[in-house]
């Protein structure tokens, strides 16, 4: 019953943060050797289809955000253990297994995957930028590790904030150095599964940039073969921003395989950062789609 009713609410209104976790459930079965993809036709849902360790630790910024009085390392550490069996890596492993976890100079693409909230929240860019590297810090504290996560966070403020896909990506390229010239046909060809910032980061942007709508940036970043889970977590994030659109279908989707905690944090994030938003941010991007 409270899915149903947490489904019409949806309907209504823009579920903030539910894209991140759109694109880690459906890549969810695309990730793993043997089951990667080249190609934009593939069923969006299976039994197969669940939330990693993406959407939980995306859940956790998310925590942080709202109560930025708490410990991140504290609320990661809580989340992550508690949900440690849904496909979290070895070394951030041994980071929730430590009694006094410490950055482990990681470059891997978990720094990017759990921002969507501060890109969401923060009111300046350079707010932005400051909290997305804070929350990349606390394990990812190589430089590619926090690029990647303040890239993220910032395309998905630009977009919200009602940034044409040209400002955006020129934005990036001069900010970051990133290369999103290149198209999702050519990436496609070579691509390989991918795990670092470097290597997926600017992938994942390229598939939001080239995309028609929530759905196609979903299916594009999960067709280039690769981390495909992270990767459609990226991608979905800022694609819900900027078309500010998940489909009823998805949504719905989505709200079946979550437990009831990870919903309350969602309802609880809206209320704080969404609807007092509403009026503000309802009209910005619709001239640029």
């Amino acid at each position: 019953m409270r899915n149903l009713v947490m489904t019409k609410k949806i309907n209504n209104h823009l579920l903030p943060i539910i894209g991140a976790i759109a694109g880690d459930i459906i890549g969810s079965p695309y990730e793993l050797n043997g089951s990667r993809i080249k190609s934009k036709e593939f069923p969006l849902f299976s039994q197969q289809s669940t939330y990693t360790d993406d959407t939980v630790m995306t859940l956790g910024v998310a925590q942080w955000v709202m109560n930025n009085n708490e410990n991140l390392t504290s609320i990661l550490h809580i989340w992550g253990n508690k949900y440690i069996n849904v496909g979290f890596g070895h070394a951030f492993k041994c980071w929730l297994r430590s009694e006094n976890p410490q950055p482990y100079n990681s470059w891997g693409n978990g720094s990017a995957m759990r921002v969507s909230s501060i890109g969401v929240a923060c009111e300046y860019l350079h707010d932005v930028l400051n909290l997305a590297e804070q929350s990349a810090s606390i394990t990812h504290n190589h430089l590619e590790g926090i690029k990647g996560a303040q890239a993220t966070a910032a395309c998905i403020y630009l977009a919200r904030t009602g940034k044409s896909k040209q400002e955006i990506k020129g934005y990036i390229e001069s900010t970051f150095g990133y290369n999103l010239s290149r198209t999702c046909d050519e990436i496609r060809i070579a691509y390989q599964f991918d795990v670092t910032c470097q290597g997926s980061v600017p992938e994942s942007i390229i598939a939001f940039l080239e995309s028609k709508d929530f759905e196609d940036a979903i299916r594009l970043a999960i067709s280039l073969g690769g981390d495909a889970d992270t990767m459609g977590a990226i991608t979905g994030s800022i694609a819900e921003a900027y078309y500010r659109n998940v489909p009823d279908h998805i949504k719905e989707e989505i709200l079946k395989r979550l437990p009831e905690e990870f919903i309350n944090v969602m309802e609880k994030f809206y209320k704080k950062f969404i609807m007092k938003n509403d009026d503000k941010f309802s009209d910005k991007n619709k001239s640029n789609q």
